[in-house]
């Protein structure tokens, strides 16, 4: 059971908790793969997905999570609801909280939102990515994949290159991974590495190479313009050099170690073709499983019972 009736992040969520979530998401798995993709574990249950930033994976297959266990599955984009006339997020939280909603699923570019509207909604919250804060459900997805292919997470060394600064992906990884007992070692230029890292317990590396050596498994992360006011780096080319999972740069990490990225991909900058597209590499099973684990966060936090005066009843 999980302690709490939202889901906003993984800084403080404890190596039990995360194991209970990874065990149901190995179980879900199982349906997907089935002919039959429908279980009724969902049933006569409300889902609505909020996303004020656009989405592919992350959105699609928390709908898919849905329906595939026959709940009613809802979605709100920014562009298209009475945020544009003006409604603030925790009036449109209050809005769809009175019409009988179990789980809110909220992506949104500020940092916070999340838990801002957990304090307002008896709905349960899940963060699907605020601003540069967290990601939790990527870095769920990502641990299953290295649990499923590697046998455990405790004792991995996980190298993750690239954007830090700007990734919530990073963040929840590191808070995730060390929870578990794995080691991580962090890359990038150094105008995309937070000052704070070292204080998370994590190698911060100058070089790329020194972080991939010897690593079990190596995280590229995708080049967030959208997120940089100005210029970061001198060139798409110096970028690729120096920080881009190519074939001769993972052949640094150990001999079957995976190459992952949380997408969208952009081939050819932080990650090669070839890379991409190689037997290591298992960008396409991620996807697979962010389903199962979002199967997952949705059983159990529609299993949480509800408390009244602070006790659970």
């Amino acid at each position: 059971m999980l302690r709490s009736k939202d889901l906003l992040g993984l800084r403080g969520t404890s190596a039990e908790e995360i194991h209970e979530i990874l065990n149901t998401a190995e179980l879900m798995k199982v349906v997907i793969a089935s002919n039959n993709k429908k279980t009724p574990h969902l049933q006569g249950k409300s889902i609505i997905t909020v996303f004020y930033e656009n989405s592919t994976r992350t959105r699609m297959s928390f709908e898919l999570a849905c329906k595939y266990m026959s709940g009613t599955a809802s979605n709100i984009s920014a562009s298209s609801s009475s945020v544009a006339k003006g409604e603030t997020l925790i009036d449109t939280a209050r809005t769809l909280d009175v019409m009988g909603t179990d789980i809110m699923i909220l992506r949104h570019p500020m940092s916070g939102a999340p838990h801002l509207m957990a304090k307002s909604v008896k709905a349960a919250v899940i963060n699907a990515g605020d601003g540069v804060n967290e990601h939790p459900t990527q870095a769920l997805l990502d641990m299953f994949t290295m649990r499923e292919k590697l046998g455990g997470i405790k004792g991995l060394r996980v190298a993750i290159i690239g954007d830090v600064t700007h990734s919530r992906v990073a963040r929840s990884n590191i808070y995730g991974l060390t929870a578990m007992g794995a080691s991580v070692a962090v890359s990038g230029p150094p105008t995309m590495l937070p000052p704070d890292l070292g204080s998370l317990g994590i190698d911060v590396v100058g070089s790329a190479d020194d972080a991939v050596r010897d690593a079990d498994v190596v995280m590229g992360l995708r080049i967030q313009l959208e997120r940089q006011k100005k210029g970061l780096f001198p060139s798409i080319r110096e970028y690729r050099r120096f920080f881009g999972l190519t074939e001769e740069r993972i052949a640094l990490a150990r001999r079957g170690a995976l190459v992952m990225h949380p997408g969208p991909v952009n081939r050819g900058v932080e990650i090669t073709t070839e890379v991409a597209d190689s037997r290591e590499s298992v960008i396409d099973e991620q996807v697979t499983n962010g389903v199962a684990v979002r199967m997952a966060l949705l059983f159990l936090l529609t299993r949480q019972k509800p408390e009244v005066g602070g006790i659970k009843v």
